[in-house]
């Protein structure tokens, strides 16, 4: 493992999606499309990854137009969309993803690293940090840089929302699990098999991955092939109480603490931490 946790993400594009379909799915995009409807001006997503969510915000709030009662009208939010991801492959699928939309309604997908964004300060109304994207980030130092990142390029009064997965501490240590299997490309399968490891003292949960894709094979005397790629993704969970103060001290106000993406009241139960701050 690299000592910022960086390893992996590269090796994961390949099967991020396919993954993500079987897990998480797309049950939050809705809530991060409505946020950014209601943005005032233009919205950062650090670490877009594939575009699993910031594709899809894309279709809905930058098209110039929304669906009331089955019927367009011009959208008054329409509003200036960036992605910003370190992995090249990520960002190559995002990309073949933004092609598909109308060329006004696409975001603007730049590689860079959320510790130094190289993006204008105080030029975004809203930041947002999906599905544990801040929980990659290993160390203090990198968090830290990250917030302060958050706050300078975000304009005075600015949203930040933060979505945090939870249970990662709780997970039990195993090895060698098949955790999902399925279809994967045109004529494949694909199988992950995963050991899950923690590292308590650093309060990391590591994950080492072995995903097996295999082709079928053909009539036509095509024989079946088996590739295998092994990768680890490391992940940092800091107590909800820690990470509400790294963000008062990066010059954020606490706004709202929710519990799911419907809006659930927050409680130590809840299955998501979504923070909603803003910029003091």
């Amino acid at each position: 493992m690299t000592a910022d946790g960086s390893d992996g993400w590269d090796d994961y594009a390949r099967y991020y999606d396919w993954e993500n379909a079987r897990t998480i799915g797309a049950r939050d995009v809705a809530f991060w499309q409505r946020l950014v409807s209601a943005s005032p001006g233009p919205v950062i997503e650090l670490g877009c990854g594939s575009g699993r969510v910031l594709i899809p915000v894309a279709k809905k709030t930058t098209s110039g137009f929304v669906f009331t009662g089955g019927r367009r009208k011009r959208n008054p939010r329409s509003c200036h969309l960036i992605g910003v991801d370190r992995s090249a492959p990520m960002l190559d699928i995002a990309r073949r993803r933004a092609k598909r939309l109308r060329p006004a309604g696409r975001p603007v997908l730049i590689r860079g690293d959320i510790r130094a964004l190289p993006i204008a300060s105080a030029s975004a109304a809203l930041v947002m940090a999906p599905y544990g994207i801040l929980q990659s980030l290993v160390r203090d130092v990198d968090l830290a840089r990250a917030l302060a990142e958050a706050a300078r390029v975000l304009q005075s009064g600015g949203q930040f929302v933060v979505d945090l997965v939870p249970d990662l501490p709780r997970w039990t240590p195993y090895r060698g699990r098949v955790r999902l299997r399925g279809r994967g490309r045109p004529g494949t399968t694909v199988t992950l098999v995963e050991s899950v490891r923690q590292d308590r003292r650093r309060g990391l949960t590591i994950f080492d991955e072995e995903f097996v894709e295999r082709s079928v094979g053909r009539p036509n005397g095509r024989k079946a092939t088996s590739t295998t790629r092994r990768f680890s993704l490391s992940f940092r969970t800091l107590p909800l109480a820690e990470t509400r103060r790294r963000l008062v001290r990066a010059g954020f106000r606490i706004e709202a603490m929710l519990g799911g993406y419907r809006g659930e009241p927050w409680t130590a139960q809840s299955g998501t931490w979504l923070i909603a701050a803003r910029k003091r």
